[in-house]
């Protein structure tokens, strides 16, 4: 194999060098020892999947399938390609045909190792599927296709997501039983959406904003659970290290408030001792906390708070200056004591009594009259509570816009809820745990 012709090469380069170049020795090391890990693989996998079997082999059709001869195949393992020859099943009756050693070693339909598709599962979720291909060849020596971490990827994450999703299904199927050994003192529960771009047959028809109304996006969904368990020396709120979880996807407001729901009560929902759900304004946020989270603390983001306010002060104020900075800083001295019907009272007094004017400023009040007893940001912060989702917005960036939102990318649904599925798994840190449960 090419790998052997590259060991002789450097060993033959080495002999006959001069000079010393730890870098080149380095590489030519790797090289000879992945080679060595090859040829002792390939030896061990010697027999499996061929010779006699004790139990005849089956086909879906019901008929007993016979042995076809020994047929190779090339594998791309973590150590290198190497050979792999087992015995080929053929069903008489339909023509089906199986390969029970590949079903054993997990490598039916695929030429590529289950410890290679777990790399080229991480690589494809961390950056573009070119730049995954670029690092596996560089930190693993491993070749690969931009188009096979794309593949492959997409494929894990669709495994990752069923798994997720039988799990859920379990969960709500016996709440009481889905609590982990969490018992939180304040579960927190976030969800914003964020638009991914789309091919132009995923968008066809749906309404956007573009500037002729059409949409070149699809808004994911995206929710986080985490816990406080205490505040700092000021009195503000601590998150727990390491308890943030994340689950996301492309789908309908109720598919995700079933989807937040169930991993809030993975999480522990049930045995906390206070539930707090941060949102924004959006009317599916609070329809989704009023349906699953209605006894939890509902709190408006105030940083969206603060910008409807700053929105509600230059409508008010249309001229700027010293007027709309003085009323902006009062009434945002006024908002984080909580006292919005003072703001209400006061924005109302000022409107004008006709005019486009007047309608923008009545529906910058009717947000936060909609959302008055989500604003109570003074008894939040006198609890203790976080009052900012910016845990979940942070993961927008992270896990959506980061990956699927650089230049020139457009997705299919399926292909971008598969690479959210993975990146969801990996930054809650429960990859491990799904290739432990695969592997089972």
């Amino acid at each position: 194999m090419e790998r052997d012709a590259e060991v002789k090469r450097f060993l033959k380069r080495a002999s006959e060098q001069r000079g010393i170049d730890l870098e080149a020795w380095e590489f030519g090391l790797r090289a000879a020892v992945l080679c060595a890990g090859a040829r002792l693989l390939e030896q061990m996998l010697a027999g499996i999947g061929c010779g006699r079997r004790l139990e005849p082999v089956a086909c879906s059709c019901g008929r007993q399938m016979r042995s076809k001869g020994l047929r190779e195949k090339r594998l791309k393992t973590v150590v290198g390609d190497i050979r792999f020859r087992r015995s080929l099943f053929v069903c008489s009756g339909c023509g089906a045909s199986r390969f029970p050693g590949d079903e054993l070693l997990d490598i039916a339909g695929t030429t590529f190792s289950p410890g290679t598709r777990r790399l080229m599962a991480r690589a494809g979720q961390r950056d573009t599927f070119r730049e995954g291909a670029g690092d596996l060849r560089e930190f693993a020596a491993i070749e690969v296709t931009a188009k096979d971490v794309e593949r492959i990827s997409e494929g894990i994450g669709s495994e990752v997501e069923r798994w997720q999703a039988k799990e859920r299904d379990g969960i709500v199927a016996d709440e009481e039983g889905a609590d982990t050994s969490e018992h939180p003192a304040t579960c927190y529960i976030c969800y914003d959406g964020t638009g991914v771009p789309m091919v132009e047959w995923e968008i066809e028809g749906r309404k956007g904003k573009q500037t002729d109304g059409t949409s070149r996006t699809r808004e994911a969904k995206l929710g986080c659970v985490f816990t406080q368990t205490g505040v700092d020396g000021e009195g503000h709120a601590i998150r727990d290290e390491g308890s943030t979880t994340f689950v996301g996807a492309i789908e309908s407001s109720k598919e995700f408030g079933d989807r937040i729901h169930a991993e809030a009560l993975r999480r522990g929902l049930n045995r906390a001792a206070r539930v707090v759900v941060i949102g924004d304004g959006a009317r599916y946020n609070w329809d989704i906390a009023a349906m699953h989270f209605p006894s939890a603390t509902h709190i408006v983001d105030l940083y969206h708070t603060r910008e409807h306010l700053y929105a509600l002060c230059e409508k008010l104020v249309p001229g700027g200056g010293k007027e709309f900075e003085c009323l902006n800083e009062r009434w945002s001295g006024m908002l984080e004591e909580g006292a919005v019907e003072s703001i209400i009272k006061e924005a109302e007094a000022k409107m004008p009594k006709g005019g486009i004017r007047r309608k923008a400023i009545k529906k910058e009040i009717g947000y936060f009259r909609n959302n008055l007893e989500r604003m109570r940001y003074g008894d939040y912060f006198r609890e203790g509570l976080f009052v900012g989702s910016g845990v979940v917005e942070a993961g927008c960036k992270t896990i959506i816009g980061k990956r699927l939102k650089q230049s020139g990318m457009q997705w299919t649904v399926r292909g971008a809820n598969s690479i959210i599925a993975l990146r969801c798994c990996h930054l809650s840190g429960r990859m491990e745990e799904f290739w432990e449960q695969r592997a089972a």
